[in-house]
């Protein structure tokens, strides 16, 4: 909720939103669903994808799941989006998606250590050669992989070019409370 707000409050005094991501997601499980993860999470990546002003994305760790739409991922229109060269990111991480899947090709029945081993190992390393930043940069999914210790700079002659074209008036539409 105050990620949205604070969205709201840029979009009206148009000021630009640089999202540094270290994000694992947002939580799941009954008791943040009962707490309104799904509704707070929805009024964020609602404001973000209607906001007009610049934004700007700097993937500095990790960055997974809906968390990523939340934070201003590729799918929501930053101006620019870089990443740090150990930071991640993908859809879920490797163990988790090797979980998932091998309960699937399970389909119900107990699988053994070594059974289990030999549908995980492949995904988790598929996972984890794919969430890397250098493979996320060749398929250009993102505007480049940058130096740590060059980020101030880059985000100074990324905020130089976002503001020469401010955009639009923002909507929003209606939050529900």
């Amino acid at each position: 909720m105050k990620g949205a707000h604070f969205v709201q409050l840029c979009s009206q005094r148009n000021v630009p939103i640089i999202f540094l991501q270290n994000i694992t997601g947002f939580m799941v499980g009954r008791q943040a669903e009962a707490s309104g993860i799904a509704k707070h999470g929805a009024k964020l990546v609602t404001a973000v994808a209607c906001t007009q002003v610049p934004k700007i994305t700097v993937i500095v760790g990790g960055s997974y799941g809906a968390g990523n739409y939340g934070m201003c991922g590729r799918a929501y229109s930053p101006r620019f989006l870089y990443m740090w060269p150990n930071s991640k990111i993908s859809v879920m991480g490797g163990p988790q998606a090797a979980g998932v899947l091998s309960q699937i090709a399970s389909r119900g029945k107990e699988l053994t250590k070594e059974q289990k081993s030999k549908i995980e190992r492949p995904i988790i390393e598929q996972f984890e050669r794919e969430a890397s930043a250098y493979y996320s940069t060749a398929r250009l999914w993102d505007d480049g992989v940058i130096d740590p210790k060059d980020t101030r700079k880059v985000l100074g002659l990324s905020l130089a070019a976002a503001t020469n074209n401010p955009g639009g008036p923002t909507s929003f539409g209606v939050f529900r409370m």
